[in-house]
This record gives C-alpha cells, structure tokens and sequence, in this order.
C-alpha cells in the first residue's frame, strides 16, 4: 500500500505486474493486491475481442500472461496524447491514463473506469476496464514517450524548473500548508507500493521521482493562491504543466520493456 499520498496510477501498476506475471494462482494473486488496492474487485467489459477476455481483472490477465507480451502504461492529459491509440484517445484523456498490450493474439488498450462512492471519510471505488482492440501501437509508443534514460534527463530538467516555478510564485508566502506539503514530498520518503521483484531500481527510481514531481504539481496548482492576478496564476500554470507532461512521460517510460517468456 502507499503510505505517503504518492499514489501510482492503476495502469502503472497493472503495466509492472503483467511484465512478470505468470501461470499459476499466486502471482495474479499478488497482482490483484497490488492493484485493486481498497477498490472493490475490479471488473472488465471486452469490446470487439476476437478473443474471450473474461469479465473480471483476474480472468483478463489469465488470458494476457499466457504467452509473450508487450505492456506499457500512458498517462495522457488534454493537448498531450502520449502514445495512446486514437481510439481510446478520448477516454483515456478523460480518465488519465491506459494500459497498452500486446500479445500474439493481438494489441489492446484498457482504460479503467473509476467510480467513486460512499463519504469523502470513507470512500470506495467501483473499477471497470474498457478493453479494446487496437493497432500495434509498439513503434507509436516509443517513439512519442522516449526511453527510460531520456525520461531521467527530463526529470531532472523538470525538477529545476519547478524550484523555479515555486520559488518565483513565492509559494510559502501564499499557501504555507502546500509549501510544508512539497518539502515533505522533497524528502524521497519510500511509498510502501506492491511491486513485482522483476522491476529494476532504476524503473523504481523513475517512478518515485515522477510520482513526487506530479505531487508537488497538483499541491501547487489546486488553487490560485495568492496569484494576485491573471498573468500570475498563468505563469504558475504554464510552468508547472511542462513540469507534470515530463512526470507523466517518465512514468510511462518506467513502464516499457520488451516481450518476454514468463
């Protein structure tokens, strides 16, 4: 579980696990775990498949781990489609995020839908993937999200300019409680996330440092702030968004590796 509010996306998580997953009952029990979370048990809506996928999360990776697979994750937002096939593009813009697949059978995109009820004390969520057939969307992929070390450079670029950002927005003085916020996230705590052994600390690396970087951007950017006008609040979002497409583009490169046997 995450332990620090540095939350990773479903289809990150889902994308880790389908690379190391294999036959048998207890690796896609761990997948569950990892996944689903405190959700209730994730469902599936197959549409188009020429093949049977199942209606539930556990049925879907059966079907996908049988063999050699491709599978990344993208986290598209408006304006930037990060390698998502056009015809998810829409859904998974809405929802931020996919998981892309590709086995011999054929290429897929699964988009989960999350619905969220109960209190904003307890609230729970209801998960369903739309999975879709899709064009091999491999070449697509790397060629819009990059590869892992360029994601690292553009990190570390992103990094700066947030401290930038932050810095020129005199962040402390208008939101004491997001800047406390950012210098905790600052800290590289470990967020206590459900990762298969087979994810390299390099990946790892990546992903804590895009999930903090998207952190911070959403702890600066939940209100205007002491911006005390228009052209502020403008500036403060245009750098920070460069800052979030840099995050989301690393997760998704984190996410990458070539089809293996399990």
């Amino acid at each position: 579980m995450d332990h620090s509010g540095l939350a990773l996306p479903r289809s990150v998580v889902l994308a880790l696990w389908l690379q190391e997953v294999g036959a048998g009952s207890a690796p896609v029990r761990r997948l569950l775990e990892a996944v689903q979370g405190d959700d209730e048990p994730h469902a599936v809506r197959a549409s188009g498949a020429a093949v049977e996928l199942g209606s539930t999360l556990s049925e879907l990776v059966a079907a996908w781990a049988s063999g050699p697979r491709a599978v990344a994750a993208v986290l598209p937002a408006p304006g930037d489609p990060s390698g998502v096939p056009s015809v998810v593009s829409s859904a998974a813009t809405h929802c931020g995020e996919c998981v892309l697949v590709h086995t011999d059978q054929g290429a897929w995109a699964a988009v989960p839908e999350v619905e969220a009820f109960g209190s904003v004390y307890e609230q729970g969520h209801l998960v369903t993937w739309d999975v879709q057939p899709v064009p091999d969307w491999r070449t697509a992929f790397a060629g819009q999200v990059g590869s892992l070390s360029e994601s690292e450079t553009e990190l570390r670029i992103a990094l700066t300019q947030a401290t930038e950002a932050l810095a020129s927005l005199d962040v402390a003085r208008w939101r004491p409680d997001a800047a406390d916020a950012i210098a905790a996230l600052r800290t590289g705590v470990d967020p206590g996330w459900l990762l298969p052994d087979g994810v390299d600390g390099r990946r790892v690396r990546v992903l804590g440092s895009a999930a903090r970087l998207r952190a911070i951007v959403d702890l600066a950017t939940a209100d205007d702030g002491g911006a005390v006008n228009l052209w502020q609040a403008d500036q403060r979002s245009t750098a920070l968004r460069e800052v979030d497409r840099a995050a989301r583009r690393a997760m998704s490169a984190a996410t990458q590796q070539q089809p293996a046997r399990p």
